[in-house]
């Protein structure tokens, strides 16, 4: 593990959906009545997480059959609670190395997970296998580069200014690729034809600074991951920083814009 991944850990689902849950579900939302899918569909949701893109599926789409796959077992403990539903079924899976058949699957899809895998040309080549002939293949990723997450960037800055070896963990520096240029670029080496991308916007409004920085101690994901490893008098510096410097309303909320790239190929 390099050291800039040191902090992804990605397995308690109810620390991931205290963290990032609440606007997983949104965008995901969004992306499925973006992504057009006939219904009576057979979907496939690679690295589902905690299920917020299968649960968007499941109430918006219709499809006959949901398979969703993870490689871990906290994060499907999750999806199962979170799609509670007989045409869904969640199990352990690479999305690497799908022990599934070829042109299998109607829609094969994956929400805000591609960038934090090592071989994500081979998964996205995949997902372009399982699909069938006509189907759809669609992704999305945070638009990381273009500073689409507004909390996030607001604590990766505040955590440089103190400590300038964050910069390292900051998913801005880590995935340049999630721009429209590069998962364009990305979609191109898995084969996949006629790319289509959308900017998704979904608002990221916190009721007070607790709501906004009590997911941030929680450990699950990068940023989080970095403020448990920092001593207490480190900790504290940064949430003083934090709560000085972020803009809030009269009633003391914090609103901010959470931006996604989303790309879909439709298969001859």
């Amino acid at each position: 593990m390099v050291e800039s991944e040191r902090h992804d850990a990605w397995q308690t689902g109810g620390s991931y959906d205290a963290y990032m849950g609440r606007w997983s579900r949104a965008v995901a939302q969004r992306f499925v009545d973006w992504l057009g899918a006939a219904p009576q569909a057979d979907w496939l949701d690679v690295g589902c997480g905690t299920g917020a893109l299968s649960a968007a599926i499941l109430d918006r789409c219709n499809p006959r059959s949901l398979l969703g796959i993870d490689l871990s077992e906290g994060f499907l403990a999750a999806a199962r609670a979170n799609a509670d539903d007989p045409r869904a079924e969640f199990r352990v899976g690479d999305g690497a190395q799908m022990d599934l058949p070829a042109a299998s699957r109607d829609v094969v899809v994956s929400g805000l997970v591609l960038n934090f895998l090592p071989e994500r040309d081979r998964v996205l080549a995949e997902q372009r296998r399982v699909a069938r002939p006509g189907g759809l293949v669609g992704f999305y990723v945070w638009d990381y580069p273009g500073n689409g997450l507004g909390f996030l960037d607001a604590f990766w800055q505040a955590a440089a200014a103190l400590d300038p070896g964050a910069a390292e963990f900051d998913e801005a520096r880590r995935f340049p690729f999630c721009t429209p240029e590069g998962l364009t670029a990305l979609a191109a080496r898995a084969g996949l034809p006629e790319v289509e991308i959308a900017a998704l916007e979904v608002p990221t409004v916190f009721a007070d600074f607790d709501d906004f920085w009590r997911p941030f101690t929680l450990g699950t994901g990068p940023a989080p991951g970095y403020c448990a490893s920092l001593a207490a008098d480190q900790r504290q510096r940064l949430e003083d920083r934090l709560r000085d410097r972020l803009p809030r309303a009269p009633g003391g909320s914090i609103a901010m814009t959470a931006r996604a790239w989303a790309v879909r190929s439709r298969l001859p």
